[in-house]
């Protein structure tokens, strides 16, 4: 039987607002994290896969060790990303809604930096922090470390890959003597590097079910195309899932924005984003995907990093992701929070050899969706050119003479008939530039 919060040791006031949030029953993570940093004092690594909240784990525990009646910086979470870290700030403004003697800053990259500096010059007890910006407001005498008491890497797997240089500067910077706790979603060597090195000998390690938590509800599909219609089968895939929340995944920026590109020109809810956006659009776009106003997000691996958002049925790897990590980053963007959720990867032939290596490697199956067959294909195109025509919106420039030719031309026919001729019109058209395009296969295939 799981253990309540209450029995956790979580006080009062921290208790109330984990009701007000509806939170009830402790995840693995939390069950086995948090009395370890209430009650002892050493240094703690926690493995656990993305989306077993891990956020609560280390915040509700930190919340309760606060001295309220210090000004100073007494903990410090560095997050890999701005997503992350406001997540993690909205999340822990949300726990300490029954404590406001607790102040917590948010001081990440991507927004200027003088209205962070100001607010560093009012108490505060907690700052969440991306590596760069808080680089960079060390080095003006802006934010004062070095009287740090807890230091908590959360995606630490992320921050010792891209932050390095980064990550070594804080880490001289702050206290010897702080408690240092660090969470993450895989165990690479760097991670042991890091713990080797600055991480004290006594550190103790708890691990969720990671052979079950991270995977749980997330159905593992692959599909084999031909590159020449990658486009036409992720296309079909989107209109079976209308009106459903998903994730799109490419490995670089470049095929984000021409995917996105598409999906705009055919009329699909989505936005894009990758790390080459302004931080105001990528805030803009992501609001926009948490708050429902659009579907489909197409993104860098940027986006799998803690990224919480809510019912999102499915996530799809357009390009397969290099290493084993980014693949769990990815499919943990769904089936959050005891939901099911689908992750669908796009191969091609030669790719399918490594589906076996992912299964071996993650402890998870993939089975295999067989790809539309070609009628339901043209059939899809033509549903998607349908919609285009009706979320076009009227040209005004058209004079009222020329308008009124073509209303003629048409006036008297009934609807049917007139949808019966555009469907015939298009059919035809399209048939006519496949037949054009065979020859240019043929040429290409000798």
């Amino acid at each position: 039987m799981s253990k309540s919060f209450s029995e956790l040791g979580i006080q009062q006031t921290l208790l109330q607002s984990l009701a007000n949030l509806k939170i009830t029953v402790p995840t693995d993570i939390q069950t086995k994290t948090i009395p370890l940093i209430l009650n002892e004092t050493k240094d703690v690594v926690a493995l656990a896969k993305t989306g077993t909240g891990k956020t609560a784990a280390f915040g509700l525990p930190l919340l309760q060790l606060i001295d309220t009646n210090n000004s100073n910086i007494q903990a410090l979470v560095l997050a890999p990303t701005r997503e992350l870290g406001q997540q993690i700030f909205a999340n822990l403004t949300d726990l300490v809604a029954h404590n406001p003697e607790i102040s917590i800053a948010s001081i990440c990259g991507g927004i200027p930096i003088k209205p962070q500096i100001e607010r560093l010059k009012t108490p505060t007890q907690i700052v969440i922090a991306t590596p760069g910006r808080l680089v960079d407001l060390v080095k003006r005498n802006a934010i004062d470390i070095k009287q740090l008491t807890y230091f908590v890497l959360d995606e630490a797997d992320e921050m010792v890959s891209a932050f390095k240089e980064d990550l070594d500067f804080i880490i001289k910077e702050i206290p010897k003597t702080r408690r240092t706790l660090l969470f993450t979603a895989t165990m690479p060597g760097t991670i042991k590097q890091l713990i080797q090195n600055y991480m004290s000998k006594h550190v103790v390690q708890v691990e969720a079910d990671m052979e079950t938590v991270g995977h749980q509800g997330i159905d593992h599909q692959y599909i084999v195309v031909e590159p020449i219609e990658k486009l036409e089968v992720l296309l079909h895939f989107l209109k079976s899932k209308e009106g459903q929340r998903g994730i799109i995944f490419c490995k670089t920026k470049a095929a984000v924005n021409k995917l996105a590109k598409n999906l705009a020109i055919n009329k699909f809810s989505s936005g894009a984003i990758h790390g080459s956006l302004t931080q105001g659009i990528r805030d803009r776009i992501m609001g926009q995907f948490r708050e429902g106003y659009i579907d489909l997000l197409v993104a860098t691996d940027l986006a799998a990093r803690g990224i919480d958002v809510k019912d999102v049925a499915f996530v799809v790897n357009y390009h397969l992701p290099d290493t084993y990590d980014a693949y769990v980053h990815r499919s943990g963007r769904t089936a959050r929070a005891g939901a099911k959720g689908l992750s669908l990867t796009i191969l091609q032939e030669e790719e399918v050899q490594d589906v076996a290596d992912f299964e071996n490697e993650l402890g998870i199956s993939f089975s295999e969706l067989k790809k539309a067959d070609a009628e339901s294909i043209e059939e899809n195109n033509a549903l998607i050119w349908a919609n285009k025509i009706f979320k076009t919106k009227p040209n005004r420039d058209v004079s009222e003479t020329f308008r009124n030719k073509i209303h003629t031309t048409f006036h008297h026919l009934t609807k049917d008939e007139l949808v019966d001729k555009i469907l015939a019109q298009y059919l035809l058209q399209n048939t006519s530039a496949n037949q054009k395009s065979e020859p240019s296969k043929k040429k290409k295939n000798k």
